[in-house]
């Protein structure tokens, strides 16, 4: 393994754990058609199956009609050139090329499976993808050395007519090339005026040199360099790749060629680019130093020469970080989207074109967040889009399909522009995001000190240390310090400098105080003062509560050592309940993102109590950003059959209709007419406007039994429940919760607490 650098924030056991469990890899298949009859299997299989065929033998580009060639991408790889690995083999090169395809996924909605190649001949490669290159839309080829890279990609695009797209080389030369335009944008420079020096000439760098040029970049004004030096015209022993990036130049070393210079492209190595280099650079230098993960120079050696230079690095802690994946999702999602026959220069400049005008752009707040809370705007510190800007999958796919609508590579072209952009904006499952979405909002509002009240456990101390390490607030883990400690270094864990405070119950010199106020709340109802004192002292729910009471905390996260009820019970006795209190679950499957009530707190819910709980969920739903269609369930259809449960339901209906709501409600249903449209042909009285999100369940064994037997089953994220309706917010997990179970909980109690301070 690779030694762990400064920056890791996890273990390498980790990283082994999250590829092997709960499934082993990243990826898997999900079929889009049904097969629950016999008639489906006759439609997916034979005989069904045998009329596409001979549409297919008939016409093969029909092919993309009748199966999923259009949104499938295989990554591709013989494992010779593994990240910064090097040559391990085609084997060791099957989790990045799952990752990868996660990627294509999880930011394009693209289809993607990886392909091992195990040769390292050129040619016998070649030969494999040529034989089986027709079974998808494109090709991503990925991690193979250099300079068989550049032969294997460019006879794969004559032999093939789909898109062969090299990440390594393009993917880092769009995003750079982006940068560069915002760069010289800022820094009021031209591109066909600018001297660019390339110190690295690999498979990325001679890309990258190649598409600036594309991009307007004088071929006279540049000077490449490799491990050997200057590649000038006449040097001997240079490859047919690097020889036609050579230029009539004096220099011979980087420190020579870099005098002057406007701006520097760094794919090399560690301390490739000196301080003294970039002091020789001309006014207002421009510096992408990409090295991955110590760049060429750091910024810190880059300012302290220059308070002038515009700075670009390949890590995420850095501002202007140079990213692939703002890339390759995107040319591929608009390649596919036309059946491009290849990935061609023109596309690729409008790929680099659109990211830098989308940097130009005023930034969202749900943007901003990704760095560090700061507002972003355009200017030296931000000239790249950041990989979650969530206008990345509309707006960069329709400038890549119009780039090969207009150079002819387009098999369908699109005829309506804004309508393909609504499109895009509707692919990514919302699912995906949710979290992502209250993480970025909690990162862009004022800190949260979260108590994490069982702050000895294991979990929970990771947890609390992935939310620091997020950047997410300030975790306060409530237990013994030594213990605290000892559990977190033995879990790889070092406090030192981190910022996560530890607070022993015992022995808080806020005991007196809150011991003082909650006797107060509780010695009508039977309790001594010394009982409430040992409740501080002692349990660490009453302890975390009385810390939000008293607004030494904002938020807090409890339940991993003990039942829902007992942690809710010992809450409650600290907080109040500022409305109804339900219990919010948020399933995730298939695209859909569904609320369901209550799943904790009303065990047969009486009609006031439903329209109660209705309220509650859809006001939290908007919250979230959602627009809440609220369905009643049960196990009849508007009174058929009869019974007690839906005449409550019913009655909850009349409630609703009485307050003049501001949300879409109905009911009583089962969840076949609630999620499902076009089973409602007998109902054309349903006032739901399309399939609903909020789920309001008869009772609560009904509400827990669904949601975790749909957990159970797979296919399916859980969130939840989440507590609604005390007047701070807390969480309660499962008993014996994951760190992400737990640090998912502290987000949105965190998220729940800045919501509720706006409101």
């Amino acid at each position: 393994m690779p030694e762990n650098t400064e920056k890791q924030t996890f273990t390498d056991q980790e990283a082994l754990d999250f590829h092997s469990a709960p499934t082993p890899g990243k990826i898997s298949m999900a079929p889009t058609k049904p097969m629950a009859t016999q008639r489906d299997l006759s439609l997916a299989y034979s005989p069904g199956v045998a009329v596409p065929v001979r549409a297919i033998a008939e016409d093969p580009d029909k092919a993309y009609d009748y199966t999923s060639k259009g949104n499938l991408v295989a990554v591709i790889s013989n494992g010779t050139a593994i990240l910064g690995l090097g040559d391990l083999g085609a084997m060791a090169s099957k989790p990045v090329m799952e990752g990868k395809a996660v990627l294509f996924k999880r930011f394009a909605d693209v289809d993607s499976f990886d392909v091992e190649v195990k040769t390292t001949d050129p040619d016998e490669f070649i030969t494999v993808v040529k034989n089986i290159g027709d079974t998808w839309g494109g090709i991503n080829l990925e991690d193979i050395k250099s300079p068989e890279c550049f032969e294997i990609e460019t006879q794969l695009q004559d032999l093939l007519d789909i898109p062969v797209f090299h990440d390594d080389q393009h993917g880092t030369a769009i995003i750079s090339t982006a940068g560069l335009i915002n760069a010289c944008h800022v820094a009021g420079k031209r591109l066909e005026d600018i001297k660019v020096v390339l110190a690295g000439a690999g498979a990325a760098g001679l890309s990258s040199i190649a598409l600036m040029k594309a991009a307007g970049v004088k071929h006279e004004n540049t000077v490449i360099v490799d491990r050997d030096g200057v590649v000038y015209r006449g040097r001997d022993n240079v490859d047919q790749w690097k020889a036609a990036h050579a230029t009539d130049t004096p220099h011979r070393t980087l420190a020579e060629a870099m005098v002057g210079a406007d701006v520097v492209i760094g794919l090399a190595a560690k301390g490739a680019i000196t301080r003294e280099m970039v002091a020789s650079m001309a006014p207002r230098p421009i510096i992408f130093a990409m090295a991955n993960p110590d760049p060429e120079i750091t910024p810190e050696d880059v300012r302290s020469v220059r308070d002038d230079a515009i700075i670009a690095t390949g890590r995420s802690d850095y501002p202007n970080q140079v990213n692939n994946v703002l890339g390759f999702p995107y040319i591929f999602r608009g390649a596919l989207d036309v059946r491009a026959r290849q990935v061609n220069h023109e596309m690729k400049v409008a790929c680099a074109q659109a990211l830098a005008a989308l940097a130009r752009e005023d930034v969202p707040d749900e943007v901003a967040v990704a760095y560090r809370g700061r507002k972003l705007k355009f200017g030296p510190d931000y000239i790249i889009p950041t990989p979650f800007d969530p206008r990345l999958i509309w707006y960069i796919p329709p400038f890549v399909a119009q780039a090969a609508m207009d150079t002819g590579v387009a098999r369908r072209p699109i005829e309506d522009m804004d309508a393909y952009r609504a499109t895009l904006r509707q692919r990514l499952d919302p699912s995906a995001a949710l979290m992502q979405k209250i993480s970025s909002a909690v990162r862009g509002a004022p800190n949260k000190r979260v108590v994490f009240a069982e702050g000895e456990e294991t979990s929970v101390i990771r947890a609390a240390w992935a939310f620091k390490q997020q950047e997410l607030g300030t975790p306060i883990l409530v237990g013994r310090e030594e213990l605290v400690r000892q559990n977190a270094t033995e879990a790889g864990l070092v406090f030192e400098d981190l910022g996560i405070e530890i607070i022993n119950a015992r022995v808080s010199p806020n005991n007196v105080a809150y011991t003082e106020a909650l006797y107060q709340r509780l010695w009508r109802r039977g309790y001594l003062r010394r009982d409430v004192q040992r409740m501080i002292n002692q349990d660490r729910n009453y302890f975390g509560a009385a810390m939000l009471a008293h607004g030494d905390a904002d938020a807090m996260v409890t339940g991993v050592t003990r039942n829902f009820n007992m942690a809710l019970k010992e809450v409650s006795r600290v907080l109040d309940v500022k409305s109804t209190l339900i219990g919010l679950s948020v399933v995730m499957a298939r695209g859909r993102t569904l609320f369901v009530a209550d799943t904790s707190i009303h065990e047969l819910p009486d009609a006031q109590e439903l329209a109660d709980i209705a309220i509650q969920a859809a006001a939290s739903v908007r919250k979230l950003g959602r627009t809440p269609r609220v369905a009643f369930l049960s196990y009849s259809s508007f009174g058929n059959p009869p019974g007690d449960r839906g005449e409550k339901v019913r009655e909850a209906i009349r409630i609703l209709d009485q307050r003049g709501v501001d949300f879409e409600y109905e009911g009583e249903m089962p969840p076949e007419l609630a999620l499902t449209p076009d089973a409602r042909t007998s109902h054309p009285f349903m006032r739901l406007s399309r399939e609903a999100n909020v789920l309001v369940m008869p009772a609560i064994h009904s509400a827990v039994i669904s949601t975790q037997m749909i957990q159970a089953l797979g296919g399916a994220t859980l969130v939840g429940p989440l507590l609604i309706g005390l007047e701070k917010s807390v969480q309660i997990v499962p008993l014996g919760s994951s760190v992400s179970q737990i640090l998912n909980a502290a987000t949105f109690a965190a998220y729940e607490e800045g919501i509720a301070e706006e409101g």
